[in-house]
């Protein structure tokens, strides 16, 4: 590893060989990997104006030497990234342009499916692992870590990790349980875009991605929470849990989700910063997994009670606007 990060007093000793070879990753920073005798270390290099690597700007004589952690950012998505109602992320454009600056590595952790993140990573040129369905999958793109056993290549884009248990098994056991405590309840699966639609105020087409499930099943109760039906879930080994709709599924959360992927970015740069960002009771594992936890509002300018952290930080404003002011302040 001192090979690389003194390797920019020397150029030549750089150049692709046998050992070492070259990674592009976006227009402006490459990894090198050097392999030798079964062991590899890599580096990620930064270019900037006349094609000078930071890590060469760093060991310029006369200058200190300064080790940075690495900064990661974990965040739910409804009512924290995006808008309670409209989903937009446009009040965080600042935050998401300096993120995008300082190349840190931003992973989405959401209740949404792996469907519906995608088309959010899509929008915001995101392109690093994501968490669906609270925890209940971790999708890795192909070649983003080079260390470790990350799980099996499914889809072909991606390396998955799957935490959550099968969603037919979670749907048939949210069936019986409604069948045997007759509890009016109803679930995604007895819905169609349309219902989910008006239910979350989602597009039809973002209801329709919705729909396509993997690990948990949301749903709400049509004459108030019941207790006993909750309590029922726990008793037959699932679990449930809440941020806007409530949450059947299985021994899984953000928090176990965060935890394994800090291993991964430790086992490839590092020890990390983590920073998290949510607004509900379903992203306590999260916030409690992070150096710096972030609780955003809720619509009416409440905190969630149930999020009780010593060291939370409470963002001033709803949404992406939160978000935002609570990111830049962390950054600058």
């Amino acid at each position: 590893m001192r090979f690389l990060s003194e390797s920019p007093w020397y150029p030549t000793a750089l150049l692709p060989g046998k050992n070492l070879h070259w990674k592009g990753l976006d227009s402006n920073s490459a990894r090198a990997v050097l392999s030798d005798s079964g062991y590899s270390v890599s580096a990620v290099f930064t270019f900037g104006a006349g094609g000078c690597s930071s890590a060469c700007a760093a060991l310029l004589p006369g200058k200190q030497r300064v080790l940075m952690k690495k900064i990661v950012i974990f965040t739910d998505l409804d009512g924290s990234l995006l808008h309670p109602r409209t989903y937009s992320f446009d009040a965080a454009l600042p935050a998401l342009n300096l993120i995008n600056e300082k190349r840190i590595s931003l992973v989405l952790c959401s209740s949404k499916t792996r469907a519906e993140i995608e088309a959010y990573r899509a929008r915001l040129g995101n392109s690093h692992p994501f968490i669906s369905e609270n925890g209940g999958g971790i999708f890795i793109p192909g070649g983003y870590f080079l260390n470790g056993n990350i799980g099996e290549k499914k889809p072909a884009t991606y390396h998955v990790v799957a935490l959550g248990k099968p969603y037919e098994e979670i749907r048939k056991t949210f069936t019986d349980l409604r069948d045997l405590l007759r509890i009016k309840v109803k679930g995604f699966g007895d819905m169609n875009a349309e219902d989910i639609a008006e239910l979350t105020g989602l597009t039809f087409e973002e209801a329709s991605l919705a729909k396509l499930r993997d690990f948990g099943e949301p749903f709400v109760f049509e004459e108030g929470p019941r207790e006993e039906f909750l309590e029922a879930i726990e008793e037959n080994g699932l679990h449930w849990t809440e941020g806007r709709l409530h949450h059947i599924l299985g021994d899984n959360d953000k928090g176990k989700a965060v935890n394994i992927l800090k291993g991964l970015f430790e086992g490839e740069v590092g020890k990390i910063h983590t920073v998290g960002l949510g607004d509900g009771f379903n992203d306590l594992p999260m916030l409690k997994e992070v150096d710096r936890p972030v609780l955003i509002p809720k619509e009416d300018g409440s905190y969630d009670p149930r999020v009780t952290l010593p060291n939370v930080i409470k963002a001033e404003g709803i949404g992406p606007t939160g978000w935002n002011k609570a990111i830049i302040d962390l950054l600058k």
